[in-house]
């Protein structure tokens, strides 16, 4: 506000987004390129970006593709897998793929640093995994975009494969294993870091840290833009009132309680329950080198998918790591740099029977978590054991990851937890929030398009949008899920832009 009471036109923005982690920046670079002229704002309550999920020490920062992670392959009853939800991840990501290469290829990205090839592989060493396995693996190879994955149980091959998994195991274990060579590993800190510096260089995005969001409320009086919300945040400078037409709220954990305060009807059929976790870390270089693949193995009964146990190579920082975990664990906090009155705080009228629902129908859950916190260090490093036979307790320390907060919505049938992502948005498209967790970063450009069509139809109904949408993503139009030439196109694409294909 100025000095006499009337609003600076300097405080309105075309969007305000509110985070500064992967979901933001991509939304960001998106709208950048589809509308120069955009002036935008990211306000983020720390003081630098992706501290919070996108952190690489944060995530699995896997490249969810579907390839690797058993649990996006569920057993049905008739003894199949379902692998729906497995096309459309590998969909996303390729997508992701895409844009980024463009990205790269315009001069946006100035490096691949981000991205760095890691075979993706899924090993279980029981009678029952192992059937689970290899019915998973019949049903994917016949799907082109699994084609390429590989099956084997041969002693010498798995050596190869997975040589710190192998080592030291019992030589009479039955043990199985699928593996995609074209996988990767994405630090997602440095790729939103990536995003954001650009923007910033040309003026179309300010970004304000050390800055919450305190409150926002949308702007019905007749002497003012009709629609417009009102975003009141406090950081360095003090209280500061901005506008603007569209607002979007990416910041994670913290996104639930902001779409409570922004009072759209939407918002009143969610809760989160968040769930932290903690990773096993070892910065041996040497055993890092032996290490190349990712491998995944199958989660506990009840386990939430961020939970599945797998030994993960990581780029992080630009040196490598070994991850394994997580572990998952519990407290009231939204965000790793939360509050414990997070959870008590976001409970409604309007939520707290469905979270009281999902308690009672998730026993196997709640289980699970119980025992997880109550496992002693000795017991975190027998299961490292059970997928590192030969570790050395010295080598691994304990670290703390990012909280993910589950959602529970309300639905005619009663509280439902769900897993993965969802859209909120208000039905006049001027108030969008992102809920829930993995395989989020990795699908985020296809997650962002969601909300541009959900938050911009007019404009993407523009054929200077679409011109423009579809020299940044060709296969826009098209379908990779049902089209094998599609899908092609855009692998060698991507690979030859990225230089995947090394």
């Amino acid at each position: 506000m100025q000095n006499d009471g009337t609003f600076d036109p300097e405080a309105s923005y075309d969007a305000v987004l509110v985070g500064a982690g992967i979901m933001s920046a991509t939304l960001a670079a998106l709208l950048h390129e589809l509308d120069p002229q955009m002036r935008l704002l990211l306000v983020e309550r720390l003081e630098a970006p992706a501290l919070e999920s996108s952190a690489a020490v944060n995530n699995a920062g896997t490249g969810h593709a579907a390839n690797c992670e058993l649990n996006y392959t569920p057993m049905q009853p008739n003894g199949r897998v379902a692998t729906d939800k497995a096309v459309a991840i590998n969909a996303a990501f390729e997508r992701s793929l895409e844009f980024w290469g463009s990205l790269l290829e315009r001069g946006r990205l100035t490096s691949t640093d981000f991205l760095h090839r890691a075979a993706h592989i899924s090993a279980v060493w029981t009678p029952a995994n192992i059937a689970f396995l290899r019915q998973r693996f019949e049903q994917l190879k016949d799907i082109p975009a699994f084609a390429e994955m590989r099956w084997t149980e041969d002693r010498q091959d798995l050596s190869e494969w997975m040589p710190l998994v192998m080592e030291g195991r019992d030589p009479t274990q039955a043990v199985a294993a699928t593996r995609i060579e074209r996988g990767t590993d994405v630090d997602f800190g440095a790729l939103t870091r990536a995003y954001l510096l650009p923007l910033q260089s040309s003026g179309a995005l300010t970004v304000q840290y050390g800055t919450e969001v305190s409150n926002l409320k949308r702007l019905r009086r007749p002497n003012m833009t009709e629609g417009d919300w009102r975003v009141i945040t406090k950081g360095p400078s003090g209280r500061r009132e901005v506008r603007a037409p569209f607002v979007f709220l990416g910041a994670g954990g913290g996104a639930l309680p902001l779409l409570q305060r922004s009072g759209i009807p939407e918002g009143d059929d969610f809760a989160g329950f968040p769930v932290s976790g903690l990773w096993l870390v070892c910065n041996d270089a040497a055993l890092a080198e032996q290490q190349r693949a990712k491998v995944y193995g199958k989660a506990a009964v009840g386990a939430p998918p961020m939970s599945v146990p797998h030994l993960d190579t990581r780029w992080m920082d630009g040196r490598r790591s070994l991850l394994f975990g997580p572990f998952a664990g519990f407290s009231s906090k939204f965000l790793k740099q939360g509050s414990l009155l997070d959870l008590p705080a976001s409970v409604r009228p309007t939520n707290l029977l469905p979270m009281l629902q999902v308690g009672a129908t998730n026993v196997e859950l709640v289980r699970y978590l119980i025992n997880q916190l109550r496992q002693t260090p000795a017991q975190r490093f027998d299961a490292l054991r059970d997928f590192l036979p030969t570790a050395r307790q010295d080598d691994w320390s304990l670290s703390v990851a990012g909280q993910r907060v589950q959602i529970i919505k309300r639905s005619k049938e009663g509280g439902r937890l769900q897993l993965g992502t969802e859209v909120v948005a208000a039905a006049d498209g001027s108030l969008a929030a992102l809920l829930g967790a993995s395989p989020g970063a990795s699908t985020a450009v296809t997650i962002m398009l969601e909300v541009l069509q959900r938050c911009f139809p007019e404009r993407l109904a523009n054929a200077e949008w679409q011109e423009r949408l579809l020299a940044l993503l060709p296969s826009f139009y098209s379908d990779p899920k049902n089209d094998p030439e599609v899908l092609k196109g855009m692998r060698e694409r991507s690979d030859g832009l990225l230089g995947l294909s090394r």
